[in-house]
């Protein structure tokens, strides 16, 4: 599991990193969109890793180089508001 991090991060590093125990690896199997600004359609994203932060009511997702951020809805699927960057601790710090 801890593979599908960045080189150098684990889920026990992240937990750390964002203060939240309960921090952990989200299945891909989920619908994951990011909102575009003036409009009411989401673009589709296809993450290569979710970050759900439950004391944070909060997720990150991986698409290529960017962690976009973002909720866990009731549902299961991961609406995001934007891009963050490309640094997951800055990303993180960002919660």
């Amino acid at each position: 599991m801890n593979a599908l991090l960045p080189d150098g991060w684990t889920i026990e590093r992240v937990r750390c990193a964002a203060d939240d125990a309960r921090a952990d690896l989200l299945s891909l199997d989920r619908l994951v969109v990011v909102e575009r600004h003036g409009c009411t359609d989401y673009d589709v994203l296809q993450p290569d890793v979710v970050i759900a932060f439950h004391s944070y009511d909060m997720c990150l997702a991986r698409v290529g180089e960017d962690w976009f951020m973002g909720q866990l809805e009731p549902d299961g699927s991961v609406v995001c508001w934007a891009s963050y960057g490309t640094d997951l601790g800055e990303v993180i710090r960002g919660l």
